[in-house]
């Protein structure tokens, strides 16, 4: 991930605050670590389609399935770590103001080219430190879906990701499906 120019907010040091990185607003949206600004990778068009067909997947079972949905949201994982999963899920009553402070129940990462490795793992750990309970990576170029835990990644040789004591099944044929549909 790249570093982004904001001289105007940072102090000598070439860090910004928690406090102004949450009153600015950025176009698309950036992260914000230890300080620092950190530009996203943005999607393309499979990363599009698949962020659109999962959040409205989520969206229309959201009464059916106990959830709220939310794609793009601040998410602030740590005192100084600010992510923003392509889509979030939380149980249905999770109250927060405008940047969610808690652990959701699913936080979704679709991979973009420029992604990382590296990048990947650092937020994997971080989603991971600070309880979340299902970490899913989409792949949409190689169509290829992993689960994320303590032991590492896995991927994801079931035909659908499903969460235990739920009703959630997101169906990986009909995913991949609609990449093809476009």
């Amino acid at each position: 991930m790249a570093t982004l120019p904001v001289r105007d907010l940072a102090t000598d040091d070439g860090l910004i605050s928690v406090r102004e990185y949450l009153r600015t607003s950025f176009s698309p949206d950036c992260e914000y670590v230890d300080g620092r600004i950190e530009e996203r990778n943005v999607g393309e068009k499979g990363h599009s389609i698949l962020q659109m067909f999962l959040a409205a997947l989520f969206w229309m079972n959201r009464a059916a399935w106990g959830i709220e949905v939310y794609p793009e949201l601040r998410t602030r994982v740590a005192r100084t770590k600010f992510r923003i999963p392509d889509v979030l899920i939380t149980r249905a009553g999770v109250k927060f103001e405008h940047v969610l402070d808690s652990a959701p129940l699913i936080a979704i990462e679709i991979l973009s080219p420029d992604d990382t490795l590296g990048g990947l793992q650092e937020k994997i750990g971080e989603y991971l430190a600070f309880g979340v309970e299902h970490i899913w990576i989409f792949d949409p170029q190689r169509r290829v879906a992993w689960r994320a835990d303590g032991d590492g990644l896995h991927q994801v040789t079931e035909d659908e990701l499903t969460v235990a004591g739920t009703a959630i099944r997101v169906g990986l044929a009909e995913a991949w499906a609609e990449l093809e549909r476009v």
